[in-house]
């Protein structure tokens, strides 16, 4: 995922714009006048929505984004205009109509929770001339885009003709679109590269029911059939999202809490056109998407996901995982740090055999993590240990030695090298901080060329392994 930092694709979103308006409070009592809750009200604020949700989901991402839209004469319409100047959209291509009113739903939270919504708009189809404008100005900017995406909230924006004229000219010069639907008849999104419609859209598109997996490939290829799709899709909700180019594939959803869905469905349309623009697969873009999407459910409110919020999100799964496998190979651990550097994870590193740990390794393991966010442990393997201390040793072999680090709570990770020194591995980690004990005081540090720093520690008085095996052999 770290290929997707500092991307900046040209996108262009078609859509339906609207400002989200939430009034925030808190609700301790029951109206006199009717049994409604009284909401007395400590917070107002207003975002973009609908298509400009999909907007500021491709900024937080790093998206150039352009927008063409309708909206009416009003108020609503100053205030998106200033709402998307503010956030560097240019608003040149924004087309008024006489008459329209520009929608606005207005929401009230209590206590995290949606009260009521309420709406004004109008939803008839724009007229003759509106859809002539849009076309054209569609046709003057389109080499612009690296990729469209249509955000279409059935608000009247998406006529068939319209549709269809921009779909066909966008095909001829070999511009990808993505749609995220509405409606029951989908043909006038045929051409498309993908849709993104739900459980519910697909069944209302297709007019076919789905229970299991025989099912759903029969409507998710029919989807394909109807629209003349590159790539077939349907999101699932909890049960992620399912693709279908040459055969069925389903991602698992990985959304860890939910407290508001508002929004989710646009995330996943910019998360998709993003990681499509910046040249991910489209297996690959949806594996980004289902990430995005679980960060912006974990939200309140019509929210986006920040790269460096998904990466972390992703990073929380995998650590879950990791707790039951810390042991990483020298590619992965490679893998992880450039990972965990790209969102200004601190790494620290120390190494050891750990043959019988005792006080004085923990004591060293407990400070060494202080000194950054990750801690690292380069582990002799068997065959160093033996070069370097006998034959007779390790007492404990390496798979044993590692279990019992991995069960360390502030050990993130284990790596075993075979070499007498830790040195390959430390080219590869390059740790902010290099961690030994002060008995090291004075010597020249295997690392500490390629460390930005070392760091000695006290070490605990006659704690060692060597001491203990002494003793117990004495005792014997």
């Amino acid at each position: 995922m770290e290929r997707l930092l500092n991307k900046s694709p040209n996108i262009l979103v078609v859509g339906d714009l609207m400002i989200d308006h939430y009034l925030w409070g808190k609700c301790e009592k029951i109206s006199p006048e009717a049994p409604v809750q009284i909401v007395e009200i400590e917070k107002e604020t207003k975002t973009l929505g609908g298509a400009g949700n999909v907007i500021n989901n491709l900024i937080a991402l790093g998206a150039r984004v352009d927008v063409i839209s309708v909206i009416g004469d009003d108020l609503v319409a100053l205030e998106m205009k200033e709402m998307l100047s503010n956030i560097g959209v240019n608003i040149n291509q924004l087309i008024t109509q006489k008459k329209r009113i520009t929608t606005k739903k207005t929401r009230i939270i209590a206590f995290k929770q949606q009260v009521i919504r309420f709406d004004k708009e109008t939803k008839v189809d724009i007229d003759y001339n509106t859809e002539k404008k849009v076309i054209k100005k569609f046709k003057e900017n389109l080499l612009k885009y690296d990729l469209i995406l249509f955000s279409d909230y059935g608000k009247g924006l998406f006529t068939k003709k319209l549709t269809q004229e921009l779909i066909k000219a966008a095909n001829l010069n070999n511009i990808k679109i993505l749609v995220d639907p509405k409606g029951a008849d989908y043909r006038k999104y045929k051409g498309a590269f993908l849709l993104t419609p739900n459980k519910k859209e697909a069944i209302e598109a297709t007019k076919l029911e789905f229970s299991n997996n025989a099912s759903l490939s029969e409507v998710i290829l029919k989807l394909k059939e109807i629209c003349n799709l590159e790539v077939s899709l349907i999101t699932l909700s909890e049960g992620g999202i399912a693709v279908y180019d040459y055969k069925l594939v389903i991602y698992p959803t990985v959304a860890r809490e939910v407290y508001d869905v508002t929004g989710a469905g646009d995330t996943v349309l910019a998360s998709l056109g993003f990681s499509i623009a910046c040249e991910y697969n489209v297996h690959d873009a949806v594996q980004f998407a289902n990430l995005a999407a679980g960060v912006v459910v974990g939200k309140i409110g019509s929210a986006v996901a920040t790269l460096k919020e998904i990466i972390n999100y992703e990073a929380s799964f995998q650590n879950k995982a990791l707790a039951k496998s810390k042991v990483k190979t020298f590619q992965e651990i490679e893998d992880i740090v450039k990972k965990l550097k790209s969102i200004g994870k601190k790494i620290v590193f120390t190494n050891g055999c750990f043959d019988i740990l005792h006080v004085g390794h923990i004591k060293l393991l407990e400070e060494a993590k202080d000194f950054g966010d990750i801690l690292i442990i380069g582990l002799n393997s068997d065959h160093s240990i033996k070069r370097i201390k006998g034959q007779d040793r390790p007492i404990n072999n390496e798979v044993d030695r590692a279990h019992i680090l991995t069960t360390i709570e502030y050990i993130d990770y284990v790596v075993i090298f075979e070499d007498d020194t830790p040195y390959s591995l430390i080219k590869i980690i390059k740790p902010n901080i290099l961690v030994k004990g002060k008995d090291y005081e004075g010597q020249e540090v295997i690392g500490q060329d390629i460390a930005d720093e070392l760091r000695l520690i006290n070490i605990v008085e006659g704690k060692s392994t060597s001491n203990i095996i002494k003793k117990v052999k004495c005792q014997n």
